[in-house]
């Protein structure tokens, strides 16, 4: 850099003596000139902000989120009336302050997560939110199978054996359920395709199904069992439904009037 400069001197003597009639060097200017403007233009490119040279990401992935915002909003409201309705079941059954109630209590918490993430999605800026409730939800159904373990260990306890194979039945599915509704928002964070969202969704609105069938058999006749089990299905359908919107599969739409049945 001395050197550079030194040799800068040359030059602007010439243009001073070029004034009182001495020929100006311009050749030997120039060529001295250009390669310093281009050490001081690569120099100040290297204090440019990374985000100005970061390349667009696809925060617009929301925006892809919304087709799925109405039904996981409205699946997470039946899972959540799902739980509390279990908790009313554990009343009937003599259970009531147990581990049974407390899966209950977590099913409705996962639920509430749920409706947080659909109703956020239909918001542009709400990603991070969509990711943290749908990994919170997954939180809570993992927390609620370690409850039905417990629970199983209590029916043991009191010998009542059938009622422990029954229990055992309910932890497979809800794991199966926190699995993929943890990866279903690692997925979003990590930017994978909204097809995968989908896949994954599709797949807990299935483990869900199945542990929609293990409720109801807790005890077959009792009403609270029968209405527990039936928005525990209608929470799966319409997480199904958010999955395949997101998976881009269209489902055939009722023909006539069939629509109004049932």
């Amino acid at each position: 850099a001395k050197e550079i400069f030194l040799n800068l001197s040359v030059p602007f003597e010439e243009t001073r003596q070029s004034a009182v009639g001495v020929k100006r060097n311009t050749p030997q200017f120039t060529m001295i000139l250009l390669p310093l403007l281009a050490v001081l233009l690569s120099t100040a490119g290297a204090f440019v902000s990374p985000w100005s040279r970061r390349t667009p990401s696809s925060t617009s992935k929301l925006h892809s989120l919304k087709p799925a915002a109405l039904p996981l909003m409205d699946s997470g409201k039946a899972l959540a009336r799902s739980g509390e309705v279990l908790i009313d079941l554990t009343t009937n059954l003599d259970l009531y302050g147990g581990s049974l109630s407390a899966c209950g209590a977590c099913i409705r918490n996962c639920g509430d997560a749920l409706a947080q993430a659909g109703a956020s999605a239909r918001m542009k800026t709400g990603v991070e939110i969509v990711i943290d409730e749908l990994r919170e939800g997954a939180d809570c159904l993992k927390e609620g199978s370690l409850k039905l373990a417990t629970a199983v260990d209590e029916s043991n306890v009191d010998k009542d054996f059938e009622l422990s194979k029954r229990l055992q039945a309910m932890i497979k599915p809800t794991q199966q359920a926190a699995l993929r509704l943890e990866e279903a928002g690692a997925s979003i964070m990590q930017r994978q395709s909204i097809t995968v969202v989908g896949s994954h969704l599709i797949a807990c609105g299935e483990a869900i199904d199945q542990l929609a069938s293990s409720i109801v058999a807790l005890s077959p006749d009792d009403k609270d069992a029968k209405l527990s089990s039936q928005r525990m299905n209608y929470c799966s359908t319409q997480m199904i439904i958010a999955g395949e919107e997101l998976a881009g599969i269209k489902r055939e739409k009722p023909k006539g009037k069939s629509w109004l049945k049932g």
